[in-house]
């Protein structure tokens, strides 16, 4: 008799602990899907309630997402997408402004490089940045 409640507590305890793994990952997919598309489509009050809900900030995650290729600054900017790019830009300490993403360029070398230079995007990033503009003499 006592073997049955034993073996269903024995059942619960693997069952929450492997559960959990595939959840999560499925929850962080989701989750970065609706940040890009939430770039994408400027909506900066969703993308800030997706953040709150999930207890994520920015700033910890933004090095690990990546939409169709590109950072969430190089999205917003290529998706014109000025309002969410600024929140994003503010949200980033001035290192991961100042990093080198994956070609090697820095947010403003590239926006520079590809017209973006005028933006309120790279305007905001050279405010966070005091104003310097993380470019070289």
């Amino acid at each position: 008799m006592r073997l049955f409640p034993v073996a269903i507590a024995a059942l619960v305890a693997v069952s929450s602990i492997s559960m959990p793994v595939p959840a999560k990952a499925a929850d962080d997919a989701a989750l970065v899907a609706s940040i890009c598309d939430y770039v994408k489509s400027n909506d900066k009050n969703r993308l800030r309630k997706k953040l709150k809900e999930n207890r994520v900030k920015l700033r910890n995650v933004y090095q690990g997402i990546v939409c169709d290729g590109n950072s969430l600054l190089r999205t917003a900017y290529l998706a014109k997408s000025d309002e969410t790019g600024e929140f994003v830009a503010k949200r980033l300490s001035t290192n991961e402004l100042g990093v080198a993403e994956s070609d090697g360029k820095t947010i403003l070398n590239w926006a520079d490089a590809n017209g973006f230079g005028s933006s309120a995007i790279t305007a905001a990033i050279k405010e966070r940045l005091g104003g310097a503009g993380g470019e070289e003499d």
